[in-house]
């Protein structure tokens, strides 16, 4: 029976749009346009081959949860794929690609996520596979930066001798995409691939409280203890979000005290340190003191630059040095959004089948990247004056006070006022987290030495030519 295929995907789009980020929405599931619809087989229409594996490999299982829950319990999808075929006199072929078989953790009869909770089973063992988590955040796939050093080093020594060292727990902070979740997962898989016989289980704290909610109500709170004191890895990701759930905490005190007395190993997340978190029980917050707290912070240039690198390597695309420059200097805040500004990058190329360039780089930030204008980060503004008063960028930071060191380091704060939007704690905050005052009494300082040393002020006109390109 043949049904309109337009209607089909315009009910598909609202229930995928409800499940994923609006610019995942836009850059990926606008773009498809829907063929035919006969026999419970609907297929699409996507621009490439990359279209295509990108969809299969991040957004199956949204989109079956959509043509299920439009179409029914026995529906299918069907890719046809645009290959060019490098002549443009003649029109692109179009390749039918069937689906892959539908996700054992889906419920096809209801188009639902089949939801079991962990403490129903009865072992372990029965959920020897599911220990949520993602294989493709391993320690390989991980680039270390001194932005994350320690964090990574404590995280490695931890996942070869889980419960052995004074790392316990492992408590890992920093802001929002700067690579947690990433690093908490490639503890996990390390141990899981190293050491067959333990049991890792990751959740979040959300997650974690949602399933003591649901025992509560079905009276297997105790189960639900039971089996979490079976664990042999447990990681809780987002703690700060157990703030003000008394009952959550108390459990999580009992599970937390046994595993630990039992020598298992516990590693966590949040957004700050043990000190700053607030809402939780004291008795909670002493014992995350008990192992290693280490900080995640902003990604410097040279991350950035291998972050950017390495997930090209992966994807195997190319991207030229010129735009792997640019974009490691423009996005300087998280690796999350670093990351997003790569996939809408990749995207405009499929969709517009043009070769990736430094004109495609900045239009596609324009409409990403708030304030994009300047584009002139403080990483480049420090590497810029280091190179032009032949000095170390690290010197910058650091509590050096050698005249020449003073005063590249004035100029360089100067320069991070007049080019950025950052505010002057932020700039301080750069500059090895010096108080905003001294920012302030920076930018005065060079204003005066403008006034008075003529040759101070040519090189500091030489250096703002150079900016001035950059921000062209």
């Amino acid at each position: 029976m043949h049904i309109d295929c337009e209607t089909v995907w315009s009910d598909c789009l609202r229930v995928i749009k409800d499940n994923v980020a609006e610019q995942s929405f836009n850059t990926w599931f606008q773009p498809i346009v829907p063929l035919k619809c006969a026999d419970d087989i609907l297929t699409i229409q996507v621009p490439s081959q990359f279209f295509y594996e990108w969809l299969e490999e991040h957004y199956v299982h949204v989109l079956k949860k959509a043509i299920i829950a439009v179409m029914g319990p026995k529906a299918r999808l069907e890719y046809s794929v645009i290959v060019d075929r490098g002549n443009s006199k003649s029109s692109p072929l179009s390749v039918s690609l069937p689906n892959r078989t539908p996700s054992r953790n889906y419920n096809a009869s209801n188009g639902k996520d089949e939801y079991i909770s962990p403490f129903q089973l009865k072992s372990v063992d029965s959920l020897y596979q599911e220990s949520q988590l993602n294989p493709n955040n391993t320690f390989d796939s991980y680039i270390e930066g001194d932005c994350n050093r320690l964090a990574r080093s404590a995280g490695y020594a931890v996942a070869q001798k889980p419960g052995v060292t004074s790392f316990n727990p492992l408590m890992l902070y920093g802001g929002v995409g700067l690579g947690k979740t990433h690093l908490v997962q490639a503890i996990g898989n390390e141990i899981k691939n190293n050491l067959s016989d333990r049991f890792v289980l990751y959740v979040s704290s959300e997650k974690f409280t949602n399933q003591f909610i649901d025992a509560l109500r079905n009276n297997k709170a105790q189960e639900f203890q039971n089996f979490y004191m079976q664990v042999d890895i447990l990681i809780i990701d987002d703690v700060q979000f157990l703030a003000g759930k008394e009952r959550t905490q108390e459990i999580f005190f009992h599970i937390f005290n046994h595993l630990h007395q039992a020598g298992k190993q516990i590693v966590m997340t949040s957004d700050c340190p043990p000190r700053d978190l607030k809402g939780l029980q004291e008795r909670l917050l002493s014992r995350f003191k008990w192992g290693l707290t280490a900080d995640l912070q902003q990604p410097d240039y040279e991350t950035r630059v291998a972050i950017i690198q390495r997930k090209m390597q992966s994807d195997g695309i190319y991207i030229p040095e010129n735009v792997i420059e640019y974009l490691a200097y423009s996005v300087d805040t998280n690796i999350r959004e670093l990351e997003g500004v790569l996939i809408s990058l990749i995207a405009h190329a499929s969709l517009n089948r043009v070769d990736i360039d430094l004109e495609l780089a900045k239009q596609t930030l324009k409409n990403i990247v708030h304030d994009i204008e300047t584009e002139v980060g403080i990483d480049y503004i420090q590497k810029t004056v280091a190179e032009f008063f032949k000095v170390e960028i690290a010197s910058l930071k650091d509590k050096i006070r050698k005249k020449e060191i003073v005063i590249a380091r004035q100029v360089a704060m100067y320069f991070s006022k007049e080019y950025t939007n950052h505010s002057l704690k932020a700039i301080g905050y750069h500059f090895g987290g010096r108080d905003h005052s001294t920012v302030i009494h920076a930018v005065q300082s060079v204003n005066d030495m403008m006034d008075t040393n003529a040759s101070f002020k040519a090189s500091v006109e030489e250096l703002k030519k150079k900016l001035k390109m950059r921000a062209v």
